[in-house]
Order: structure tokens, then sequence, then C-alpha cells
């Protein structure tokens, strides 16, 4: 059996479907989970059972600040060696992550996983096509945003979960190994190209402004997160290109740009008629 944590999330849910399309034997775990899951609640750890699993998908339960990040995922860890999973596989943040203030928690949970009791597998994603093209804020006459003209590998999220779903489904070839799964390389004024509109350039400063003071429903942690993307792809930090995902598909990836530019253009403020 194999189970999928965070499975009300983007990518677990997704995953969890590729695995099912496949006809493996899946479950998914979550907080609130749905029908045919299992309840998992990361920071109940009387919650993680995970007795009949062989395979576990960790996907990155980030979305807190580093320590809570790091317990949840030792939790879990902890959980899988105790109930006698035979395999890990972690959902982590491509190696360029670490110039991210979200960095640090994945690569504590992967030395975790590391040095832990049991056969793993790592997949070091890059950053979402869908986000960067999220992240493009909309003004009178186009988009703005602190990327300058930098670029970044950006991956669709469906490369990735076709990925997860590969290897999860058949782990025991990729015990030991760590990939490093980024996409193309493309920027911001390039998805403003797409659309057909034009991309203004902002400072770092008046983008954290903007974070920070803007009403975004945004937590005390991601102001920073979100800052640090913006800074890591303006100085050229996350458009370094690697093989693993290609090599992992055996096909070629899907259109960063485009899908880049169907997020910013979902998030376009509605005109009045």
């Amino acid at each position: 059996m194999i189970l999928v944590t965070g499975a009300n999330g983007n990518l677990g849910s997704a995953t969890l479907a590729a695995l099912r399309a496949r006809g493996a034997a899946v479950t998914g775990g979550s907080r609130t989970p749905g029908e045919g899951m299992r309840r998992l609640d990361f920071d109940d750890r009387a919650s993680l059972d995970l007795a009949g699993v062989t395979t576990l998908v960790l996907i990155s339960a980030g979305y807190a600040e580093d320590d809570q990040v790091v317990e949840r995922h030792a939790a879990a860890l902890d959980a899988a060696v105790r109930d006698g999973v035979h395999h890990v596989v972690y959902t982590s943040l491509t190696g360029a992550g670490d110039h991210l203030a979200f960095g640090l928690a994945h690569r504590v949970t992967e030395r975790l996983v590391r040095t832990g009791a049991l056969p793993w597998t790592i997949l070091r994603n890059g950053l979402y096509a869908e986000l960067f093209g999220a992240l493009l804020m909309w003004g009178d006459d186009g988009v703005e945003s602190a990327f300058g003209d930098g670029a970044l590998a950006a991956v669709a999220r469906a490369d990735l979960v076709e990925a997860a779903a590969t290897v999860a489904a058949d782990p025991a070839p990729h015990r030991g190994r760590t990939y490093e799964l980024v996409g193309t390389p493309i920027t911001a004024g390039q998805v403003a190209d797409r659309l057909g509109v034009q991309h203004r350039t902002i400072g770092l400063g008046e983008y954290r402004r903007r974070l920070l003071e803007e009403t975004r429903g945004l937590l005390a942690f991601q102001p920073p997160m979100l800052a640090s993307i913006a800074t890591a792809v303006r100085h050229g930090f996350l458009d370094g290109t690697a093989p693993d995902l290609v090599d992992l598909l055996g096909r070629p990836l899907g259109d960063p740009l485009a899908t880049a530019a169907a997020a910013a253009s979902a998030a376009r403020p509605k005109t009045s008629a």
C-alpha cells in the first residue's frame, strides 16, 4: 500500500490521483481526510497510523514556520519506522533553493531521511510555473514584478506529479537517489509577451513594502519567503537546469511558459462592464 500525505493539497491530491490511474494500491492521508483516506495530523502524533503502508510519499508540510515543519516531518518519519514502512519518498526543494528563506526546513528533513532507518528517495522539486505566473501583479497597463530580467527554471506541477507517481509506484530502482527536478528557464518578460502585455520591474524594497502593507492574507513567515524568491530569481540563482526530470518521465517536459501565462491570466482582475 502506498500512502500519500497532504492528500487535500494540490501536489498531494494530484499524486494520489495519478497513482490511482496507474492502478496502484494507494490511499491518502490528511488532517481532514476525504472518503477512503486516513486521518493524519502531523501535529498529533497519536493520529499517525501507518500500519500496512509499504511506501510513504511524504509531501512537504511546508505551510508553517521552519521549526514546526521539521517537527511535523520528524513525526511522520518516526511513525514510518515504528509501523514498518519499507520506503520513504520525500518531496523536497531544488538544490538552488538553499538561497530561499524556506530552504532550511527541507534540508533538515533531507538529513533526517538520509540518516534514518528506512530506504529513501528525495525529489528536489523546482518552483512551480503556476506559482511564477501567480506572483506577477497586475497593473493598469500590464504586469509588474520584482523578478527583473532574471529567469526561473520553472516546472509545471503536472510533471512533478508524474515523477512522484513514477517513483512511488516502483521505488526500488530509486533507492538512495536524490533527483533534481527543475524545468526550463522563463522570465516575467516572456510571460508578459505571451499574454500580450507589458512587464514593469519594481524594486525589491517596493515589493517587500507591498507584501507587508497590503492586505494579502499572508501569514507572518510568508513575506520573507516571497521576497526571497523574487531576489533569487532577479539575481540568477534559480535558472539552472538538470536532466533528471526528463530522464524520469521519459518524455519532454510540459511548457512552463504556457503554464505560467495561464496562472497569471487567471489572477487578472475582472474589469467591470
